[in-house]
């Protein structure tokens, strides 16, 4: 079947020469026996890139780093392939997945068949598809990261594993899986700089389930969702994003974090705005209590990350952890809420987060007790 492609021709193809059947187009890999056809059209995401070839062939690029040929159910692979280009040959089955990020994208496009063995255990889950194929035995736990099961991971026959980027600190985890002939995949969306290329990594996943067209749509309706929220006026109201550790420190996002951009993108201000020159998507920080005490007793709002330590029922959890908070002027106003543990792990619902902090931010009856990721403590 002729694969159903979301990308685009590009005009005017600049062609630099044609050797045998393969087709070179300007910024096009040559792949010999293959003529290029079209690239996958990008809002967002700026971390990988898809290019299509005649017959169903799809080049998944990732970081410039990692280049892999998907290739179509029974086509064959195509002679004198570089042997840097890694062959993930559909359909793709008893995938090892250990980026918890991915795995509501592969619920979200019903390909949860796909899946046998998981980096997580059942009670780690907050994707419910997940959590239930587990306790149905559907997926079968296969250790995480840092100590996979290979003999397990071995005789389930694995086609690919799908690591998060823990797995460049253990780099001989992932040598060991390329001996065992499982290639592997490097779930970079948390690299992301724009909130919605995160959600666009739906469509690397896409790619490999041969569901490029459901992606398109889910990714699409996701962005029409926020049309209205980035195209209202800005609140002003400032915002703290943090959770407290057991040790006592405020763990905060830097300025260049994904979530700080949400903030922004919902209409309000992040409190820290010039903390950190990190430009990774993903980067918090730990500050005394006397810093965080500073920097956001002002502020507005005040989101606790419950993804860490667990929901917290009410206003005096939160409050048993720091008498200082206590000053807060969100606390004495009673503008305190409180994520879900699911957050983060529904990747496909960040559109709904936003929206959700949008909610809250031009709030001005204090009526909304709860949405679909946020609760207040009161």
């Amino acid at each position: 079947m002729e694969r159903k492609r979301t990308g685009y021709k590009l005009a005017g193809l600049c062609l630099l020469g044609i050797l045998g059947n393969s087709l070179t187009v300007l910024g096009a890999l040559e792949i010999p026996g293959l003529a290029y056809e079209s690239s996958m059209e990008l809002q967002y995401a700026e971390n990988f890139s898809v290019d299509y070839y005649e017959g169903g062939y799809a080049l998944l690029s990732i970081q410039d780093e990692e280049q892999f040929l998907v290739v179509p159910e029974g086509a064959p692979i195509p002679e004198g392939l570089d042997g840097e280009i890694e062959v993930l040959q559909q359909p793709l089955e008893n995938i090892y997945l250990v980026a918890t990020s991915a795995m509501d994208f592969f619920a979200s496009l019903d390909g949860m068949d796909a899946i046998r063995l998981s980096g997580t255990e059942a009670d780690g889950w907050y994707v419910e598809a997940a959590k239930e194929a587990m306790e149905d035995g559907d997926i079968l736990y296969a250790g995480k990261y840092s100590a996979p099961d290979y003999e397990r991971i071995v005789a389930e026959h694995c086609d690919l594993a799908v690591e998060s980027t823990m797995i460049y600190h253990t780099p001989e985890v992932q040598e060991k899986l390329e001996e065992f002939g499982i290639p592997v995949v490097v779930e970079r969306s948390s690299y992301e700089n724009h909130p919605l290329g995160r959600v666009e990594w739906m469509k690397v996943y896409g790619v490999l389930l041969d569901k490029e067209a459901e992606a398109e749509e889910i990714f699409t309706e996701q962005t029409k969702k926020l049309e209205e929220v980035m195209e209202s006026d800005h609140t002003g109201k400032t915002v703290a994003f943090f959770y407290i550790s057991s040790n006592g420190y405020a763990n905060v996002r830097e300025s260049g974090d994904y979530i700080a951009k949400m903030i922004n993108l919902a209409g309000g201000n992040y409190v820290f705005q010039n903390l950190g020159e990190n430009d990774n998507a993903l980067s918090t920080v730990n500050m005394q209590m006397e810093e965080f005490y500073a920097g956001a007793k002002n502020a507005d709002v005040l989101i606790y990350n419950s993804t860490i330590d667990g929901e917290l029922t009410d206003l005096e959890a939160l409050l048993s952890k720091s008498e200082l908070l206590a000053d807060f002027k969100a606390v004495q106003s009673g503008n305190v809420w409180c994520t879900t543990q699911n957050v983060f792990q529904e990747t496909s619902g960040l559109a709904d987060m936003i929206m959700d902090m949008h909610e809250i931010f031009t709030d001005d009856t204090g009526s909304l007790n709860k949405t679909t990721y946020l609760y207040r403590l009161t």
